[in-house]
C-alpha cells in the first residue's frame, strides 16, 4: 500500500485525482491538504468538504497556505476560466458544507504524519508547493522521512499554459517550488510533458459514467465546464487528466519515462515560473545555481492510453479492482 498526503486546490482535475486516489486499491489517503490555487483558499477548502462528503471519504481535511511563500508575490491569475467561478465547474456547491477539518494547519499536518509513518508517506502536491515549502522551512529534517514526493506541475520539453515558459502551479508560487526541487528528498514531477499527451475525451468519459455511478456522475457533471475550456481555448476535444495523471505515476511507474538531473524555477522575470533541469547525462555545466543540488526526476513521455486505463479501472470498479 503507498501511504498518500494529497496536497490539492480543487479544481476539476483535483476532483478526479481525489476520487482515484480513494478509490485505488493499492492507496492509503492518509490526509488531503488544500492550498490557494485554482480558487482561494475558502473555496478549495470547501469543495475538499464537498467531495469528502460525496464520496463518503474519511480522510481528514487539513487547511494549508492562502499565499504564496514570498509575502511580496501575488498569485494574479485566476483560474476560473478553466475551473468556474466555484471551482467545480459551476455546479452550484453549497456555500458551507458541513464536514469537519483538522485542527492543525496543513504544514503542521505534514510534519507530524510523516514523523508518525517514517520512510512510508508519499506527498503528492498537485498544487502551489506552498505547503510543502512551509513544512520544510519549519522542519527541515522531514526531508529524510518522506519516502517519495510528486508532483503535477512544471513544463521542461514543451511551452507553459499560463505564460510560454510556466505551468500554473509552478507560476503560482516559483519559490516555494524552488525550494520543494532543491530539498534532499526524492521528487519525480509530471509536468506538462506528459498531461498534456493524457486527455480523456468526453465519451470516454460517458462510457465510465455508464458503469460507474453516482460518483463518476458528479466528477462528470462537474468536468463539463472543463471539457469546454478545452474545446474552445485550446482546441482539445476533451480534457487533459493533469492530476490524476500524476496519481497514476504512484501506482504504475513504469508507464513513464524519466530523465534525472538538478531541477530549479526560474523566479522572476518575463520566464518566472520556468522549471529547467540539468540533466544528469550529456552536456555538463559548472559554476551554475544547478550545482550541488539533489538529482530530481522529470518525467519526460507517457503511454498516455494505459494511464487512462487505470484511472478508469480505480473509478469505476474501485477498492475491489486490481491495477491493471
Amino acid at each position: 500500500m503507498h501511504k498518500v498526503i494529497f496536497d490539492t486546490d480543487p479544481g476539476v482535475d483535483d476532483a478526479m485525482a481525489l476520487l482515484f486516489l480513494h478509490r485505488h486499491p493499492e492507496i492509503d489517503l492518509l490526509g488531503v491538504t488544500t492550498v490557494f490555487g485554482n480558487v482561494p483558499l475558502e473555496l478549495t477548502t470547501r469543495n475538499a468538504q464537498f467531495l469528502h462528503r460525496e464520496w463518503n471519504i474519511s480522510a481528514p481535511i487539513s487547511v494549508g497556505a492562502e499565499s504564496t511563500l514570498d509575502p511580496s508575490r501575488r498569485d494574479d491569475r485566476a483560474a476560473s476560466v478553466v475551473h468556474g467561478a466555484d471551482g467545480l465547474g459551476n455546479i452550484g456547491v453549497p456555500q458551507t458544507i458541513d464536514w469537519p477539518l483538522d485542527s492543525r494547519p496543513a504544514y503542521q499536518f505534514i510534519i507530524e504524519t510523516v514523523r508518525a509513518n517514517p520512510g512510508e508517506v508519499t506527498l503528492v502536491a498537485v498544487g502551489r508547493m506552498t505547503n510543502l515549502a512551509l513544512a520544510l522551512r519549519a522542519d527541515p529534517g522531514i526531508a529524510d522521512l518522506v519516502k517519495e514526493v510528486v508532483v503535477m506541475g512544471g513544463a521542461f520539453d514543451v511551452i507553459g499554459n499560463v505564460t510560454p515558459a510556466a505551468e500554473a502551479n509552478i507560476h503560482g508560487d516559483p519559490e516555494a517550488a524552488d525550494v520543494l526541487f532543491t530539498a534532499p528528498w526524492k521528487v519525480t514531477i509530471a509536468g506538462l510533458d506528459v498531461t498534456m499527451k493524457t486527455i480523456m475525451t468526453a465519451e470516454y468519459l460517458d462510457v465510465m459514467v455508464k458503469s460507474g455511478g453516482p460518483s463518476v456522475q458528479l466528477l462528470s457533471d462537474l468536468s463539463q465546464y472543463y471539457i469546454d475550456f478545452y474545446k474552445s481555448r485550446v482546441g482539445i476535444a476533451g480534457m487533459a487528466v493533469h492530476d490524476s495523471t500524476a496519481c497514476v505515476y504512484l501506482v504504475r511507474p513504469d508507464l513513464f519515462t524519466l530523465r534525472s538531473g538538478a531541477v530549479r524555477v526560474v523566479c522572476g522575470g518575463i520566464a518566472d515560473g520556468a522549471t529547467i533541469q540539468s540533466p544528469d547525462h550529456g552536456r555538463k555545466f559548472t559554476g551554475s545555481p544547478w550545482d550541488g543540488h539533489p538529482s530530481q526526476r522529470v518525467c519526460t513521455d507517457v503511454r498516455s492510453e494505459e494511464v487512462l486505463e487505470v484511472i478508469r479501472a480505480a473509478l469505476v470498479e474501485g477498492r475491489h479492482s486490481i491495477a491493471v
